[in-house]
């Protein structure tokens, strides 16, 4: 199921850029930001992105895989991502997915 959702996200996330336009693709990204964020403090936080895995569609996670995905974009190691690193994490996860799908591929060819 997991293979299926990533190639989901795949065929998606390249499309939004192209469709919208660098600009806009940004902002949306921005957007997702503050919607998983801790308002008060400006970050999305562990208890952020607990309260809100539903509208990532992941509310089965467990703490450990929550703490990971903090963990994989935490750069400055504060235990939080700021909307750069969030930013950053999600186009370094869509390149490492589009990278992945080529490298299968080729592996099938």
């Amino acid at each position: 199921m997991a293979q299926e959702n990533d190639l989901l996200y795949e065929d998606y996330f390249p499309s939004m850029v192209v469709s919208m336009g660098a600009d806009r693709f940004i902002a949306e990204l921005c957007y997702g930001f503050y919607l998983l964020m801790d308002h008060a403090k400006g970050l999305i936080t562990f208890e952020s992105l607990k309260r809100n895995t539903y509208l990532l569609g992941v509310q089965d996670l467990g703490d450990e895989e929550l703490f990971c995905m903090l963990k994989e974009g935490d750069l400055d190691g504060d235990g939080a991502l700021n909307q750069k690193e969030f930013c950053f994490l999600m186009c370094t996860l869509t390149l490492g997915l589009m990278n992945n799908s080529r490298s299968l591929l080729q592996q099938t060819i």
